[in-house]
């Protein structure tokens, strides 16, 4: 069986973020949890379709892995399968989503249905209680007659959603079905599974166990929650270097190179990457820390996920997503709750949506610097490479490339002339002027 694991898309609806299948959360990317999982169901021949946006980095993430490009992005999952399958031998093919993150139980469950006598394909399809804006699956016994896109709640043909980890057996008609499209605006892969559905023998495997579709900024903290369930003891690397006076309660991993400065708190679950340093008196509390990160003094970073680089300063960060590269300086707050305590929303497309989270602080995206004394309203979003001077109160998204002012009260944006540098450009450097830090890892405490 050929598993393509597709990432190409441009995660559009993950702004201010970028490449949701590539964003670091719990020590690795979804794309690497994926792999992780399918290879524990038994799933070792597997190629990713990456785009031309993120081909490079994928393949640094999954060395010796086959990576091949999607030509065309305009064509979706259906122009992703038209770029793979050619290079394929005609073999069953397994599509998984890049969006979806499922247990390992499920590819297994996919692969035992697969392979019973009679069976076409394989669909998996997540059991709802409440209604979910997904394609509902229209069955007869396990069969499955039909796909209605989101029929809106009491509308529902079953209780059954489609999960994008499909098997296709014959590999001839999956090639034609896409090859032979009536309506090349629309989406190519869902009138292919229609063609196939109604010519083949498609089953539905019923699935209960966690799911994570990955789709706006706030998703990757469910992503989080989900995946500290795996930190369930302590793992602390060696090179390490914990302060006698640090407090480390509940699980945590703390990886390679990590500095643990005096009197600082960390509670997990918590994961902290390579070369990392917690500032003193600073607290981490059931939060993802990137590589590289310096959580400066008297910070406090709280149920959230940060990428790599990212440099604190006496900041409160809440139920926020950090991108890389980004720097908050001393005093800034992302508020987390409503006055009301109810449901945070956020823009989106023009229009707000709930979050469905009772705290959700602020999604930042790369590069961006942010300024002394700035505070935001829960559920903002900044963009990439936006500077906020000092001071500002932020109600409202702020777009890519701005720099912002608060001018009477009132926020100001112009275009942003400068380029933040990026730490990784001056790391060596760094490293070469600093003085090693005055830590004592654990195991020297007499």
């Amino acid at each position: 069986m050929k598993v393509l694991l597709l990432v190409a898309g441009k995660s559009e609806r993950f702004w201010p973020l970028s490449d949701k299948s590539l964003f670091p959360v719990c020590g690795k990317s979804p794309l690497e949890w994926q792999i992780d999982r399918l290879k524990q169901a038994g799933c070792t021949n597997i190629t990713v379709v990456a785009g031309p946006h993120n081909k490079e980095k994928t393949k640094a993430l999954v060395p010796g892995m086959e990576v091949l490009l999607q030509e065309d992005m305009s064509l979706g999952t259906r122009g992703a399968l038209l770029s793979a399958l050619p290079h394929l031998n005609k073999e069953p093919i397994m599509v998984v989503s890049g969006n979806d993150l499922v247990d390992s139980s499920a590819y297994k469950d996919v692969l035992d249905a697969a392979g019973k006598p009679g069976v076409d394909g394989v669909f998996l399809a997540k059991h709802m209680e409440n209604y979910f804006p997904g394609g509902y699956l229209t069955m007869k016994g396990d069969h499955i007659l039909d796909i209605v896109e989101k029929p809106g709640e009491g509308n529902e043909p079953s209780n059954l959603v489609n999960i994008i980890v499909h098997v296709h057996n014959d590999y001839d008609a999956l090639l034609a079905s896409l090859e032979t499209i009536i309506d090349p605006q629309g989406d190519g892969y869902s009138q292919a599974e229609q063609t196939l559905l109604k010519e083949k023998h498609y089953v539905a495997v019923t699935y209960r166990g966690g799911w994570l579709a990955l789709k706006y900024p706030w998703y990757m903290l469910s992503a989080m929650e989900e995946l500290m369930k795996t930190v369930i003891e302590s793992r602390i690397h060696p090179t390490a270097q914990i302060h006698p006076s640090a407090i480390i309660e509940g699980a945590v991993h703390i990886a390679e190179g990590v500095v643990i400065e005096p009197l600082a708190i960390i509670h997990g679950p918590t994961t902290i990457g390579k070369h990392s340093t917690i500032g003193n008196h600073s607290i981490v509390r059931s939060a993802s820390i990137g590589a590289h990160c310096t959580i400066g003094s008297r910070s406090e970073i709280k149920g959230s996920v940060l990428a790599d680089y990212v440099k604190t300063h006496g900041s409160y960060v809440g139920d926020s997503i950090i991108g890389e590269n980004v720097n908050l300086a001393t005093g800034c707050v992302l508020g987390n709750l409503r006055f009301d305590d109810r449901e945070v929303h956020s823009m989106v497309g023009g229009k707000k949506i709930g979050t469905g989270r009772r705290k959700f602080g602020s999604a930042i995206g790369n590069d961006a610097r942010i300024g002394m004394q700035v505070c935001t309203n829960p559920g903002i979003k900044i963009g990439r490479n936006v500077f906020v001077s000092g001071g500002a109160t932020l109600a409202d998204d702020i777009p890519d490339g701005m720099f912002v002012t608060m001018q009477n009260g009132e926020v100001s944006m112009t275009p942003n002339l400068t380029r933040a540098p990026h730490h990784k450009e001056t790391l060596k450097e760094k490293d070469k002027s600093s003085t090693p830090p005055r830590v004592r890892h654990d195991k020297d405490k007499n």
